[in-house]
């Protein structure tokens, strides 16, 4: 029987009603009673890593979540991460970065309702979980919802209350969970083991245009950042291109050593900076990064690997456009 590694780090999943709204309060054990048959599947033990709503999630304790599955690697066939859905897609980013090429499963579930409710999807999400990790044959980093494996690089919440709250964005699912069996469409390249990292760059911000967007606004969050994505419009741009107050705050930026990605607001079929005005210098002569297929979530938590991994602006330009757990598939 499989040996599997519960981490516990809040979210609905594990939240009892309070006077101000729901509170996560629950741990692994606790999860365990409501779904005892996982027991029939695998050996389990719980660790908590923290218990919190995901809102409050953070770099550092994505690091402490690495360094557990880092700690206990040898020992367990497979790891179940109970997380909060609101940031789970982040997360599920981060770890792809820094636990690579991991060749046992390391699954991120939760729910829209908790746990001790009559009516709610955590005991399914958790059950699936376990069978996928269980199982064995998608490794590394992926997220576990609504019966359907995401790859952890291409997970987005796309549903604030449904049940099938996740989509998998401009990559197809791993596979399903039906009548308590993992279904694989794709199996992910693993290594003969994983690479572990344990440092982020946690000044990396995100500038999301809205018409009417001042170019202050960019310059000061150039002031607090080593690196700032600009989520524009469409296949990507900024206003007025070369000609604008945007594109010469970029290029002092740049010349200062400072990281900027573009990326696009639209969920699918991602970024081209190639095809307008607005866009076509930024990369040319500028040198900006450009996301392409990447989702938003993976493009803040490669940048916040890529920085602490690289010491110039030429090694995180590299390392970005590096595919890492199928996070990129169109690149330079």
């Amino acid at each position: 029987m499989k040996h599997i590694l519960m981490i516990g780090t809040g979210g609905t999943i594990a939240s009892e009603m309070t006077e101000a709204g729901l509170t996560p309060e629950l741990g692994g054990a606790d999860f365990l009673q409501y779904v005892p048959a996982v027991r029939s599947l695998c050996h389990v033990d719980c660790l908590q890593v923290c218990n919190i709503d995901s809102t409050n999630m953070t770099p550092a304790i994505w690091l402490d979540v690495a360094r557990a599955v880092q700690k206990n690697y040898a020992r367990y066939d497979g790891f179940v991460i109970c997380h909060g859905t609101d940031t789970m897609a982040y997360t599920a980013s981060a770890l792809s970065y820094l636990i690579q090429g991991s060749p046992k499963p390391i699954v991120l579930t939760g729910s829209q309702k908790p746990i001790h409710l009559d009516i709610t999807d955590s005991k399914t999400n958790l059950l699936d979980s376990f069978t996928v990790a269980c199982d064995g044959r998608i490794p590394g980093v992926s997220v576990v919802f609504g019966g359907v494996v995401i790859l952890g690089t291409r997970a987005r919440k796309t549903f604030s209350k449904s049940y099938g709250a996740f989509s998998s964005i401009n990559y197809p699912i791993l596979g399903v969970v039906q009548d308590g069996r993992l279904v694989p469409y794709i199996t992910p390249p693993a290594a003969a083991a994983p690479r572990f990292y344990d440092h982020l760059d946690e000044k990396v911000s995100l500038l999301k245009l809205i018409p009417g967007t001042s170019p202050a606004q960019l310059a000061f969050l150039l002031s607090e950042s080593d690196a700032v994505i600009i989520e524009s419009y469409g296949v990507g741009g900024v206003p007025a291109g070369d000609q604008g107050a945007f594109y010469q705050r970029i290029r002092t930026a740049v010349r200062e050593g400072k990281i900027i990605a573009v990326t696009t607001q639209v969920q699918n079929e991602g970024s081209d900076l190639s095809i307008y005005t607005v866009g076509h210098r930024l990369k040319s002569d500028l040198g900006v990064l450009e996301s392409y297929d990447m989702t938003t979530e993976s493009v803040v938590a490669k940048l916040m690997w890529a920085l602490a991994q690289a010491g110039s602006s030429a090694a995180v330009s590299r390392l970005f456009y590096t595919p890492v757990a199928g996070d990129i598939l169109c690149c330079p």
